[in-house]
C-alpha cells in the first residue's frame, strides 16, 4: 500500500500574524484549508495511507481534518523531532513501501507518482526539483540528475541547478534507517552523500509554492482563482450587504462584508466580518484585518 507523509509539524513563524490564528498547514487557500490541497495531490499520487505529523496547536489541525473528513491519520508530537524524525515516528503507520514526504506548506503538482516509482526501484531518497539556471538554485546535479551540492556542501562536478520544491520520496531502507530526531537533509542525505551515496532527483516544471510569507501565502491565493479562469470567488453561505462589489477577491464560506463600495484584492477567511470599501489585505476569522501591501 503506497503511503505518503505530510510534515505539519512547524510553528510557521514566517506567515504571522496569519499563523497566531491559524497553523500554517490550515490556513485558507482558495476555496479550502491548505492541507485539504496537500492531501488531494498525495490522492492523486495513489497514496491510500495519508499520515500527518503534528505539534503547534496539533488540536486545532486534528479538528480540521476531522471537520472535512480527510482521512488522514495524525501523529501528536509532544516535542517537534525534525523532518526525519518525523518520518521515523510515523513509521508504524506508513506500511513497507515506498513514501512520498510532502511539506505541509508545499502547493504544487510535483511528479508525486514518478517519485514513488524511482525510491522504489532505487531504495533511495528522491527529490522533486525545478531547475534553475547554473550555480542557482538550492540543490547541484551531475549530469545523471543526481546531487551533488546541498546546504553549502559539494560532492561531485555540477553540471546543472535546481531548486528543491519540498516534496520527495523515500525507499523503504531509508525510511528504516532514519534517526529517532534530526533533520532529513542535515542528519541523512548530507551523510549519506559524503560516504559516495546517491540522492536522486526528478525534474519537474510545475509551478511550486511554499507560502513562506504573505506576498507568497496572497499569491497563492490569486495563483488559485487564475487557474479556475475566475476573477473573484464567493463561498457559498457568505453574506454581501447591497451596494458591495466584489473584484480580484475570495470571501469565504460564511463571511459578512458589511459597508457599501468595492472590496478589492481582499482575501477573507471563513467566517470573517469586513467592512467595505476595502482593498489588499487579508482578514482572519477573528476579524483582524492584515494589509498586504
Amino acid at each position: 500500500m503506497t503511503s505518503a507523509l505530510i510534515l505539519a509539524a512547524g510553528f510557521g513563524t514566517r506567515l504571522r500574524p496569519l499563523t497566531l490564528e491559524l497553523p500554517k498547514p490550515v490556513v485558507p487557500v482558495g476555496d479550502r484549508p491548505l492541507l485539504a490541497h496537500v492531501s488531494a495531490a498525495c490522492r492523486r499520487a495513489g497514496a491510500r495511507q495519508l499520515v500527518a505529523n503534528v505539534h503547534h496547536e496539533h488540536w486545532k489541525i486534528s479538528s480540521i481534518i476531522d471537520a472535512l473528513a480527510l482521512n488522514v491519520d495524525v501523529v501528536v508530537e509532544a516535542q517537534i523531532r525534525g523532518t526525519a524524525g518525523g518520518v521515523a515516528g510515523a513509521r508504524a503507520r506508513l506500511g513497507s513501501g515506498a513514501v512520498l514526504v510532502w511539506n505541509g506548506d508545499i502547493l504544487t503538482d510535483a511528479p508525486a507518482q514518478e517519485l514513488l516509482a524511482t525510491a522504489a526501484e532505487h531504495d533511495a531518497m528522491v527529490l522533486a526539483v525545478a531547475p534553475r539556471a547554473g550555480g542557482e538554485g538550492t540543490v547541484g546535479l551531475d549530469d545523471a540528475g543526481h546531487v551533488v551540492r546541498l546546504r553549502g556542501q559539494v560532492f561531485g562536478r555540477e553540471a546543472r541547478s535546481a531548486d528543491y520544491m519540498g516534496v520527495m520520496a523515500l525507499g523503504p531502507s531509508v525510511v528504516a534507517g532514519l534517526p529517532e530526531q534530526g533533520c532529513l537533509f542535515a542528519d541523512y542525505a548530507l551523510p549519506h552523500l559524503a560516504q559516495s551515496g546517491r540522492v536522486l532527483t526528478v525534474a519537474s516544471l510545475a509551478p511550486w509554492s511554499d507560502l513562506g510569507d504573505l506576498p507568497a501565502y496572497v499569491a497563492a491565493n490569486w495563483a488559485w482563482l487564475a487557474a479556475r479562469g475566475a476573477s473573484s470567488f464567493v463561498a457559498s453561505g457568505a453574506e454581501l450587504a447591497p451596494g458591495v462589489h466584489v473584484e480580484r477577491s475570495l470571501i469565504g464560506a460564511g463571511a459578512k462584508v458589511l459597508g457599501a463600495g468595492e472590496v478589492n484584492g481582499v482575501i477573507a477567511w471563513p467566517g470573517a466580518t469586513l467592512t467595505a470599501p476595502l482593498s489588499r489585505a487579508v482578514v482572519l476569522g477573528s476579524g483582524l484585518v492584515v494589509p498586504w501591501a
